[in-house]
């Protein structure tokens, strides 16, 4: 690695490393939008529940309103919640995962390079690192 160049191996373990960076990127802007979205349907559903139950209520549907009853509203409301709690515990499990992965392969990234540090073109596989008898 003096001569300034990363040997292939290296770059490929950063390539993946920067790969799930991303991913994790990605999920925890999921989990905040989705968060943000149990936010809002539970008020919605806390400002529903001080309706009586004759009161006109409507529902977006894209641009407009369309008149609906309280009941069916809740309903959906309930329903949207509980789809967002389901997601929510599947992007924790998938966050864990990746962050499990990311742990996994930083310590890999810094074997190799202790393994490696010597020439560039050493060696494929940092495990046979000691007992390369072609040293």
């Amino acid at each position: 690695m003096s001569t300034g160049q990363m040997p292939p191996w290296l770059q490929e373990q950063i390539m993946k490393l920067q790969q799930s960076q991303q991913n994790l990127q990605s999920i925890m802007a999921q989990k905040q939008h989705l968060e943000m979205e149990k936010a809002e349907t539970e008020k919605a559903l806390e400002e529903l529940r001080k309706a009586g139950d004759d009161d006109n209520v409507y529902k977006h549907a894209g641009s407009i309103l369309i008149k609906s009853t309280k009941k069916t509203l809740v309903d959906e409301l309930e329903e949207r919640l509980e789809l967002a709690k389901t997601r929510s515990t599947v992007l924790e499990k998938q966050e864990m995962r990746i962050k499990e992965t990311l742990k996994e392969q930083e310590t890999k990234i810094t074997e190799m390079m202790k393994g490696g540090s010597g020439s560039g073109a050493k060696m494929q596989s940092p495990s046979t690192d000691d007992d390369n008898p072609r040293k």
